[in-house]
């Protein structure tokens, strides 16, 4: 093997892993055909992909202690900040599969945990790279992955309706995204993020930046499902089958938030403008402040109405992502740390939520509200593991949601201590909090307070239940003791 390729095989190891492992699960499943039950070849199958991912993080271990490492071309970029998100995508992709493995998911159950797999592999490049074109490559991966995985109830109309629309919701963010790509390239005559952002510095301000800085930002727009770019989201979440939901809700929310921190406070460092009230100035943070405000305000009083406990997360998550990029707004190394940390909390919580929803909808007959009345006494451990993620979701002390959101905030009055120039879009924030409260407590008055048409116990998988526990515990542990993780984080945003 030749020499100039020992560190790109090296920084792919896990990558090259799960290739390999998605190509053994269809070959199985392949072999195994007919010979079993469908619940079986779940178990076996979901089984070799769980074996597959824990030797994917193998090769982070390795890689522990490497600093900013870029390798030949400069596609690809190993530090401790990217081996950190490699790890949580993993254990979210690893957490699916285990929710996988209960839920009917067809009889394709090879290409089903393939397409897992290869989604992952298409974030992990993404959160591993810093130059556009691997990004995009990176985004199409997990992209067409993901709408293979929600269209695959094959026979439900719902589920066919929620692929179509986010396949062509998809394919029309992608357009701006390459054509946002090919304004910047022309103005920069690079791809490399570092390399556009020296580039834009010299240039300073010109028209056509504004112009593909507003396609790149509609691009990345979509996969957060920021207001105006979210119209896809609650049929997508609804019609996917309910993990599928959980990993578009999760690993696709982590990888993208990732990328989004990265390509602004990089390559756009110079192009940030102002969202201080009274003193707008043209650049991202205006137009994230903006989206933001609509995200926060929209996502919430839409989830109000909802009846349906997928659509009411999917809106819910569309909240999250409006206050997710208060933080962003802040421009500053503490707002990114404080992203990134509330990314890691909210994939942890929401995982745990959809997968209650799918031991608890498969077996209750469906996922409306009405068809969770009574869970308390049907299923007690399910019904206290959702309340932990609702509270935690709501923003309720001492969960990780409520240390999330108060890092957020707090990361926007910093920036502008003495003049409080973004309080405008904290308070909002706080307000549009204590609405959510209201359809959170919605649900949990289905699961405690109202009356079961039966009663008969839920029987719920072991594996199943630790897996979910152990989300709800990472839920109490990183609000309890959220400084480690923060300290991390922070010392690590600072080389960016």
């Amino acid at each position: 093997m030749s020499v100039a390729y020992a560190p790109i095989v090296r920084a792919l190891g896990s990558e090259t892993a799960l290739v390999l492992v998605a190509l053994a699960v269809l070959t199985l499943d392949f072999i195994i055909g007919r010979k079993r039950e469908v619940a079986k070849r779940r178990e076996l199958v979901g089984a070799v992909a769980l074996f597959g991912l824990a030797l994917s993080a193998v090769p982070l271990v390795g890689q522990v202690g490497m600093t900013n490492v870029l390798l030949p071309g400069e596609t690809l970029v190993v530090n401790p900040l990217v081996i950190i998100f490699k790890f949580v995508l993993i254990v979210l992709t690893a957490v699916t599969v285990l929710i996988s493995i209960d839920h009917d998911i067809g009889t394709h159950v090879g290409e089903y945990f393939a397409m897992l797999l290869f989604g992952a592999i298409g974030m992990l490049l993404l959160v591993g790279t810093e130059e556009f074109l691997t990004i995009f490559v990176a985004l199409e991966l997990t992209s067409i992955s993901l709408y293979v995985l929600t269209a695959f109830h094959k026979n439900s109309l719902r589920s066919q309706e929620a692929a179509l629309k986010y396949f062509l919701f998809g394919a029309i963010a992608t357009a701006f995204l390459l054509f946002g790509l090919s304004y910047i390239y022309g103005l920069t005559g690079a791809t490399n993020l570092r390399d556009i952002g020296a580039a834009l510095a010299k240039k300073g301000t010109d028209p056509l930046l504004g112009v593909g800085l507003l396609c790149v930002l509609v691009g990345l727009g979509f996969k957060v499902a920021m207001v105006p770019f979210h119209l896809w989201a609650p049929d997508a979440y609804e019609g996917a089958p309910t993990p599928v939901t959980a990993f578009i809700a999760t690993g696709s929310k982590v990888a993208s938030f990732f990328v989004l921190v990265k390509v602004l406070m990089v390559a756009f460092a110079g192009a940030v403008g102002s969202a201080y009230w009274g003193a707008f100035e043209s650049g991202w943070a205006m137009v994230l402040g903006l989206t933001a405000t609509a995200s926060m305000v929209l996502g919430n009083c839409a989830a109000i109405v909802q009846r349906n406990v997928k659509r009411l997360l999917a809106y819910s998550s569309i909240a999250h992502a409006g206050y997710i990029l208060v933080g962003l707004v802040a421009a500053s190394s503490t707002g990114a740390t404080a992203v990134l940390f509330y990314v890691i909390v909210y994939a942890i919580t929401n995982l745990g939520a959809f997968g209650v929803v799918a031991a608890l909808a498969s077996r209750a007959g469906g996922d409306d509200l009405e068809h969770f009345n009574g869970m308390a006494k049907r299923a007690p451990f399910l019904s206290l593991l959702m309340l932990v993620f609702v509270l935690s979701l709501a923003g309720i002390p001492p969960l990780g949601g409520f240390f999330g959101k108060f890092y957020l905030f707090a990361a926007a009055v910093e920036c502008d201590a003495e003049m409080f120039g973004l309080l405008w879009l904290v308070a909002l924030g706080i307000v549009m909090s204590a609405v959510s409260l209201y359809y959170y407590l919605v649900l949990m008055k289905h699961m405690y307070v109202l009356p079961a048409k039966d009663e008969t116990r839920i029987a719920t998988p072991g594996h199943l239940k630790m897996a979910l526990a152990f989300c709800a515990a990472g839920v109490v542990l990183l609000g309890v003791f959220p400084e480690p993780i923060l300290a991390l984080l922070k010392a690590l945003v600072v080389r960016l």
